[in-house]
Protein backbone atom coordinates (compact mmCIF):
# COMPACT_ATOMS: atom_id res chain seq x y z
CA UNK A 1 0.00 0.00 0.00
CA UNK A 2 1.00 3.46 -0.80
CA UNK A 3 2.38 5.55 1.85
CA UNK A 4 -0.26 8.73 2.16
CA UNK A 5 2.24 12.55 2.48
CA UNK A 6 1.29 13.35 5.69
CA UNK A 7 2.76 9.69 6.75
CA UNK A 8 6.43 10.56 4.57
CA UNK A 9 6.80 13.55 6.43
CA UNK A 10 6.18 12.35 10.10
CA UNK A 11 9.08 9.45 9.19
CA UNK A 12 11.17 12.36 7.73
CA UNK A 13 10.65 14.66 10.21
CA UNK A 14 11.44 11.49 13.15
CA UNK A 15 14.83 11.12 10.84
CA UNK A 16 15.81 14.53 11.06
CA UNK A 17 14.79 14.90 14.45
CA UNK A 18 17.39 11.99 15.83
CA UNK A 19 20.45 12.88 13.41
CA UNK A 20 22.86 15.82 13.74
CA UNK A 21 22.91 17.71 10.10
CA UNK A 22 23.81 14.99 8.48
CA UNK A 23 22.15 11.47 7.34
CA UNK A 24 23.39 8.49 6.41
CA UNK A 25 21.54 4.90 5.87
CA UNK A 26 22.46 3.43 8.98
CA UNK A 27 20.80 6.44 10.27
CA UNK A 28 17.28 5.83 8.91
CA UNK A 29 17.74 1.89 9.55
CA UNK A 30 17.97 3.05 13.58
CA UNK A 31 15.34 5.98 13.79
CA UNK A 32 12.78 4.09 11.40
CA UNK A 33 13.41 0.60 12.17
CA UNK A 34 14.11 -0.25 8.89
CA UNK A 35 16.19 -2.80 6.42
CA UNK A 36 19.27 -1.34 4.33
CA UNK A 37 17.79 -2.18 1.75
CA UNK A 38 14.30 0.16 2.64
CA UNK A 39 16.06 2.66 3.95
CA UNK A 40 18.20 3.06 0.95
CA UNK A 41 14.94 3.48 -1.31
CA UNK A 42 13.63 5.63 1.30
CA UNK A 43 16.44 8.45 1.61
CA UNK A 44 16.71 7.91 -2.91
CA UNK A 45 13.19 8.84 -2.57
CA UNK A 46 13.33 12.03 -0.69
CA UNK A 47 16.19 13.30 -2.61
CA UNK A 48 14.11 13.46 -5.91
CA UNK A 49 11.38 14.98 -4.29
CA UNK A 50 13.90 17.47 -3.18
CA UNK A 51 13.43 16.84 0.94
CA UNK A 52 17.09 16.00 0.82
CA UNK A 53 20.28 16.46 -1.22
CA UNK A 54 22.76 13.95 -1.58
CA UNK A 55 26.58 15.37 -0.85
CA UNK A 56 28.19 12.06 -1.70
CA UNK A 57 27.92 8.26 -1.76
CA UNK A 58 24.91 7.11 0.75
CA UNK A 59 25.41 10.82 2.75
CA UNK A 60 22.77 12.96 2.71
CA UNK A 61 21.67 16.75 4.11
CA UNK A 62 18.31 18.23 4.89
CA UNK A 63 17.04 20.84 2.33
CA UNK A 64 15.55 23.84 4.37
CA UNK A 65 12.79 25.97 3.25
CA UNK A 66 15.29 28.61 3.17
CA UNK A 67 17.95 27.05 1.14
CA UNK A 68 15.64 25.89 -1.90
CA UNK A 69 16.77 26.58 -5.25
CA UNK A 70 20.08 27.51 -3.36
CA UNK A 71 23.79 25.37 -3.94
CA UNK A 72 24.33 25.37 -0.15
CA UNK A 73 21.93 24.08 2.30
CA UNK A 74 24.38 23.48 5.35
CA UNK A 75 24.33 26.43 7.92
CA UNK A 76 27.47 25.12 8.82
CA UNK A 77 29.65 22.89 5.97
CA UNK A 78 32.14 22.15 8.86
CA UNK A 79 29.79 19.15 10.13
CA UNK A 80 30.97 17.63 6.70
CA UNK A 81 34.69 17.43 7.88
CA UNK A 82 33.79 14.09 10.15
CA UNK A 83 31.50 12.48 7.78
CA UNK A 84 33.78 12.83 4.42
CA UNK A 85 37.41 13.53 5.93
CA UNK A 86 37.94 11.18 9.03
CA UNK A 87 40.41 11.09 10.56
CA UNK A 88 41.39 14.28 9.83
CA UNK A 89 41.15 18.14 10.99
CA UNK A 90 40.25 21.24 10.23
CA UNK A 91 43.18 23.46 10.21
CA UNK A 92 45.51 25.81 7.92
CA UNK A 93 43.71 29.08 7.16
CA UNK A 94 40.57 28.04 9.07
CA UNK A 95 42.13 27.39 12.13
CA UNK A 96 43.82 30.60 12.05
CA UNK A 97 40.55 32.18 11.26
CA UNK A 98 38.94 30.39 14.07
CA UNK A 99 41.55 31.44 16.54
CA UNK A 100 41.59 34.68 15.55
CA UNK A 101 45.25 34.75 14.40
CA UNK A 102 44.47 36.41 11.20
CA UNK A 103 41.64 39.05 10.10
CA UNK A 104 41.55 37.82 6.62
CA UNK A 105 38.48 35.69 5.75
CA UNK A 106 39.03 32.77 3.21
CA UNK A 107 36.05 31.68 1.21
CA UNK A 108 37.50 27.63 1.15
CA UNK A 109 37.69 25.41 4.26
CA UNK A 110 41.03 23.39 5.10
CA UNK A 111 41.48 20.27 5.79
CA UNK A 112 44.31 17.94 6.86
CA UNK A 113 43.17 14.08 6.56
CA UNK A 114 45.14 10.67 6.90
CA UNK A 115 42.45 9.50 4.35
CA UNK A 116 44.31 8.29 1.48
CA UNK A 117 41.48 9.11 -1.03
CA UNK A 118 41.07 12.50 -0.22
CA UNK A 119 43.43 15.14 -1.10
CA UNK A 120 43.63 18.81 -3.23
CA UNK A 121 40.58 20.69 -4.05
CA UNK A 122 36.57 19.99 -3.52
CA UNK A 123 33.25 20.73 -3.16
CA UNK A 124 30.00 20.24 -1.73
CA UNK A 125 27.03 22.19 -1.17
CA UNK A 126 29.04 25.40 -2.87
CA UNK A 127 31.32 25.20 -0.87
CA UNK A 128 35.15 24.77 -1.36
CA UNK A 129 37.60 23.03 0.75
CA UNK A 130 41.18 22.15 0.17
CA UNK A 131 42.58 18.69 1.30
CA UNK A 132 45.51 17.66 2.22
CA UNK A 133 46.72 14.42 3.20
CA UNK A 134 48.86 13.72 5.96
CA UNK A 135 51.08 10.91 7.89
CA UNK A 136 49.03 9.46 10.71
CA UNK A 137 51.52 10.37 13.73
CA UNK A 138 50.42 14.39 12.73
CA UNK A 139 47.28 13.52 13.45
CA UNK A 140 47.64 15.15 17.34
CA UNK A 141 47.19 18.48 18.68
CA UNK A 142 43.38 18.64 18.01
CA UNK A 143 40.09 20.48 20.10
CA UNK A 144 36.60 19.22 19.93
CA UNK A 145 34.43 22.08 18.94
CA UNK A 146 30.47 21.38 18.15
CA UNK A 147 28.18 22.72 16.10
CA UNK A 148 25.09 21.12 16.75
CA UNK A 149 25.36 17.32 18.24
CA UNK A 150 28.10 17.11 15.49
CA UNK A 151 31.97 17.18 16.97
CA UNK A 152 34.55 18.58 14.74
CA UNK A 153 38.35 18.12 14.99
CA UNK A 154 40.23 21.63 14.74
CA UNK A 155 44.19 21.93 15.21
CA UNK A 156 44.94 24.38 18.40
CA UNK A 157 46.33 27.27 18.03
CA UNK A 158 49.96 25.42 18.86
CA UNK A 159 49.50 22.80 16.31
CA UNK A 160 48.01 25.11 13.43
CA UNK A 161 51.36 27.50 13.80
CA UNK A 162 53.45 24.54 12.72
CA UNK A 163 51.47 23.32 10.30
CA UNK A 164 51.23 26.67 8.63
CA UNK A 165 55.02 27.00 8.98
CA UNK A 166 55.86 23.02 8.00
CA UNK A 167 53.61 23.94 4.86
CA UNK A 168 53.30 27.95 3.54
CA UNK A 169 50.57 26.61 1.35
CA UNK A 170 48.21 25.90 4.55
CA UNK A 171 49.11 29.23 5.87
CA UNK A 172 48.54 31.33 2.34
CA UNK A 173 52.33 32.17 1.93
CA UNK A 174 55.18 33.09 3.73
CA UNK A 175 54.63 36.73 4.57
CA UNK A 176 50.41 36.12 6.21
CA UNK A 177 52.26 32.56 8.08
CA UNK A 178 54.45 35.27 9.34
CA UNK A 179 52.32 37.69 10.26
CA UNK A 180 50.08 35.17 12.08
CA UNK A 181 53.35 33.81 14.13
CA UNK A 182 53.68 37.47 15.43
CA UNK A 183 49.90 37.58 15.65
CA UNK A 184 51.07 33.81 18.00
CA UNK A 185 53.29 35.38 19.87
CA UNK A 186 51.13 38.34 20.88
CA UNK A 187 48.71 36.21 22.67
CA UNK A 188 50.57 32.91 23.40
CA UNK A 189 53.49 34.77 25.16
CA UNK A 190 53.94 32.60 28.40
CA UNK A 191 57.29 30.09 29.04
CA UNK A 192 54.66 27.52 29.15
CA UNK A 193 52.97 28.26 25.75
CA UNK A 194 56.69 27.99 23.73
CA UNK A 195 57.45 24.78 25.73
CA UNK A 196 54.19 23.43 24.35
CA UNK A 197 54.88 24.97 21.01
CA UNK A 198 58.44 23.15 21.22
CA UNK A 199 56.82 19.96 22.32
CA UNK A 200 55.13 19.48 19.54
CA UNK A 201 57.30 20.25 17.14
CA UNK A 202 59.86 17.63 18.78
CA UNK A 203 56.72 15.15 17.90
CA UNK A 204 56.46 16.04 14.64
CA UNK A 205 60.39 15.02 14.35
CA UNK A 206 60.71 17.40 10.76
CA UNK A 207 64.45 18.25 10.64
CA UNK A 208 62.81 21.11 8.00
CA UNK A 209 60.63 22.48 10.41
CA UNK A 210 62.85 22.97 13.38
CA UNK A 211 64.98 25.22 11.01
CA UNK A 212 62.26 27.46 9.19
CA UNK A 213 60.65 27.66 13.05
CA UNK A 214 63.81 28.38 14.35
CA UNK A 215 64.99 31.05 11.85
CA UNK A 216 61.22 32.93 11.97
CA UNK A 217 61.29 33.16 15.80
CA UNK A 218 64.75 34.67 15.50
CA UNK A 219 63.26 37.55 13.08
CA UNK A 220 60.44 38.25 15.31
CA UNK A 221 62.43 38.02 18.48
CA UNK A 222 60.94 35.10 20.51
CA UNK A 223 62.05 34.10 23.78
CA UNK A 224 65.91 33.24 22.98
CA UNK A 225 65.86 30.41 25.04
CA UNK A 226 63.48 29.52 22.50
CA UNK A 227 65.22 30.29 19.46
CA UNK A 228 68.39 28.07 21.48
CA UNK A 229 66.11 24.87 21.78
CA UNK A 230 65.51 24.89 18.24
CA UNK A 231 69.50 25.48 17.38
CA UNK A 232 69.87 22.26 19.16
CA UNK A 233 67.49 20.50 17.41
CA UNK A 234 69.00 21.09 13.56
CA UNK A 235 69.64 18.69 10.98
CA UNK A 236 72.11 18.14 8.36
CA UNK A 237 71.36 19.18 5.18
CA UNK A 238 69.52 22.36 3.85
CA UNK A 239 65.85 23.34 3.63
CA UNK A 240 64.02 26.04 2.01
CA UNK A 241 62.13 28.13 3.87
CA UNK A 242 59.46 28.95 1.01
CA UNK A 243 60.15 26.52 -2.10
CA UNK A 244 58.18 29.13 -4.60
CA UNK A 245 61.01 31.90 -3.97
CA UNK A 246 63.02 32.21 -7.06
CA UNK A 247 66.03 34.38 -5.09
CA UNK A 248 67.53 32.47 -2.21
CA UNK A 249 70.26 33.55 0.06
CA UNK A 250 71.87 30.85 2.04
CA UNK A 251 71.54 31.20 6.20
CA UNK A 252 74.54 29.41 7.48
CA UNK A 253 73.42 28.92 10.77
CA UNK A 254 70.03 27.30 10.46
CA UNK A 255 70.90 25.28 7.04
CA UNK A 256 68.01 27.20 5.35
CA UNK A 257 68.01 29.02 2.18
CA UNK A 258 65.24 32.04 2.48
CA UNK A 259 63.91 34.74 -0.16
CA UNK A 260 66.35 37.11 -0.64
CA UNK A 261 64.05 39.76 0.95
CA UNK A 262 64.27 37.68 4.53
CA UNK A 263 67.79 37.36 4.65
CA UNK A 264 68.79 40.80 5.10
Amino acid sequence: MKENVSSRQRRLAALLKSTSGTIRIDDAMKALELDREHASKLLAGWHKQGALRRVAHGLYVPIQPSSLGQTQVLENPWVLVPELYEPGYIGGWSALEYWELTEQLFRSICVLTHKRTAKGEANHQGVDFYIKYIPEKKLFGTKSVWHGRVKVQISDPYKTILDIIDDLNLGAGLQHTTDCLSEFVKMFDKQSDLDLLLEYAIKINNGALFKKLGFLAEQLEFNQLFIDECHKHLTKGYAYLDKNAKKNSLITKWNLWVPEENGK
